[in-house]
């Protein structure tokens, strides 16, 4: 008989008592180990499979505590299941809904547009860095107009139909001084040319400009001029021009910016005005007029969502 299967059969009497005590089947499966799966079994004691052994576990008591932890684990998974409920609060922060808003009534761009149309002497659109977010100094002269700072916010949106941002249209706008001049036209501002300026909408349809609230001339609620256009490149002429319109100012802050003394006689034109009577927004201004926020000392910031009539 070969040496394994000799060790099998001579373990010892008591290795013989204890494979007697197991059932037929952990015998067997003893058996099948060899030496090593019975020495391992004789030494630990340890029953393989057994479901008669399991009681002999039982009478300890101190494992039923051993045991609870786990339970308490179980009940610690509550605890982060508040993390879940973060992705539905900031699943709206990471889509843009876009003001949706009809189309802009379509208005004069008035006498003063130096967009070209005039002849190309008045066509700030060619000037070298009329592209700017400043429009407060005068790309020749260097100089600066004076006023109340107003940060002017303005958003493009195709108008009706899904309102989605209009990426990469640009806008150039234009307006008077505090004295209500404009550059490039009026007596003793020709040679200048601030307050005027042209930038392109991001992904958010969003453009932003630097510049000053503008005064009131008499005939003319207080405004701002502005054009559409359908990309920067093409922002170079009044031939490219998608759309045109003003934007108008509510009355309690204009009177508010007026009584500063570098605004001369706005005050007094706005008091023989309304928009009822005003040639351009009489017929409404609803969609026109700006939401201003912010204080005279401190700067105002002027907003208003633009729909463009665009395919």
């Amino acid at each position: 008989m070969p040496t394994d299967q000799r060790d099998l059969f001579d373990l010892g009497l008591q290795a013989d008592l204890t494979m007697m005590q197991q059932p037929l089947l952990t015998r067997r499966r003893l058996l099948r180990l060899g030496l090593v799966g019975i020495t391992t079994f004789l030494a630990g004691c340890t029953p393989m499979a057994n479901p008669v052994a399991t009681p002999t576990t039982a009478p300890n008591p101190t494992v039923a505590p051993t045991t609870a932890p786990a339970a308490a684990a179980a009940t610690a998974v509550p605890t982060t299941a508040p993390a879940a409920t973060i992705a539905p609060t900031a699943a709206p922060t990471s889509v843009a809904v876009a003001e949706c808003v009809d189309a802009i009534p379509r208005e004069t761009a008035g006498p003063f547009p130096g967009n070209g149309a005039q002849g190309a002497s008045l066509n700030v659109l060619s000037r070298s860095g009329v592209v700017r977010p400043d429009i407060r100094t005068s790309l020749g002269t260097g100089n600066t107009a004076a006023g109340v700072p107003l940060r002017l916010e303005l958003k493009l949106v195709r108008a009706g139909g899904d309102c989605a941002p209009l990426d990469g249209y640009a806008i150039y706008v234009w307006h008077c001084d505090a004295p209500g001049r404009y550059s490039m036209y009026s007596p003793g501002v020709e040679g200048e040319d601030y307050l005027r300026g042209v930038q392109a909408a991001g992904a958010d349809g969003i453009i932003v400009f630097q510049t000053i609230f503008p005064g009131c001339y008499a005939g003319r609620w207080p405004h701002i001029h502005f054009e559409i256009y359908p990309s920067l490149e093409q922002a170079t002429s009044a031939r490219n021009v998608v759309h045109t319109s003003q934007l108008a100012f509510p009355a309690d802050i204009s009177r508010q910016v007026y009584a500063e003394t570098q605004y001369g006689a706005s005050l007094r034109n706005l008091g023989r005005l309304s928009l009822e009577r005003d040639g351009v927004f009489r017929d409404g201004w609803e969609q026109q007029m700006a939401t201003v926020t912010g204080s005279i000392n401190d700067g105002l910031v002027a907003r208003l969502t633009i729909g463009v009539p665009v395919g």
